[in-house]
């Protein structure tokens, strides 16, 4: 295997997002049902499943809420659902993937975009820390230094003792996985699952990433 350090995304790459969307708003569900005990956990679960599958994430609560006439803060839903304890666990290749490199002495490093607290959550949900040499959530060095900014790219290769060439980007996102990675002379590689937000995304040659995988374990396979 050519390289030295396998850096990878977290979100659509080690393991379902949608999962773990589900989990977060069983939580706000039973939260729901404390003001509406009428309706039921299993009921509110449903209309908030609904709406995020009809108009996205970004107003579910909002929505949901007003549609239900419940009122309550808002911020403090979003806040309990991303320190909720959530119920995801690794796609399979990923799990056999991360401990078949490890063994193999390469250096293994995450890099993932997003609030610290959520982020964090996901990390010690799966179990992640003693796989991975080193961590970066980049809701941890401000927003100015998430995806697409070299800086965690930066600190990864230092962190982990590498030159950029010796490293290989593996992740989901071609809006902002592959862009810095690419700039300063890592490999990319998008692993394009059934399941995620952006596996129907297409862009220029410029944002996309040397090679497309439909499993992790292509990375042994072709021995990257």
């Amino acid at each position: 295997m050519s390289y030295k350090g396998y850096i990878f995304d977290l979100d659509d790459t080690l393991y379902c997002e949608h999962d773990y969307v589900r989990s977060g708003f069983w939580t706000v569900a039973n939260e729901l049902a404390n003001q509406r005990p009428d309706i039921g956990v299993s009921r509110i679960y449903q209309i908030l499943i609904h709406e995020w599958q009809r108009n996205g994430r970004g107003r579910v609560f909002d929505h949901v809420c007003s549609r239900l006439g419940i009122d309550v803060s808002i911020p403090d839903l979003v806040r309990l659902y991303r320190k909720h304890q959530p119920v995801i666990s690794l796609y399979d290749d990923a799990k056999e993937v991360l401990v078949y490199l490890k063994r193999k002495g390469k250096k293994l490093g995450l890099i993932t975009d997003g609030n610290s607290v959520a982020q964090w959550a996901k990390i010690k949900a799966l179990h992640l820390e003693p796989l991975f040499d080193c961590i970066i959530v980049t809701g941890d060095l401000g927003e100015e230094h998430w995806k697409p900014s070299e800086t965690p790219y930066r600190k990864m290769a230092e962190r982990l003792g590498l030159n950029f060439r010796d490293c290989v980007y593996i992740g989901d996102n071609p809006n902002k996985d592959f862009i810095a990675a690419r700039r300063l002379g890592m490999g990319t590689v998008r692993i394009v699952r059934d399941v995620g937000d952006h596996m129907r995304t297409k862009l220029g040659v410029e944002y996309e990433a040397d090679m497309t995988i439909r499993s992790l374990t292509e990375l042994i396979d072709k021995r990257l």
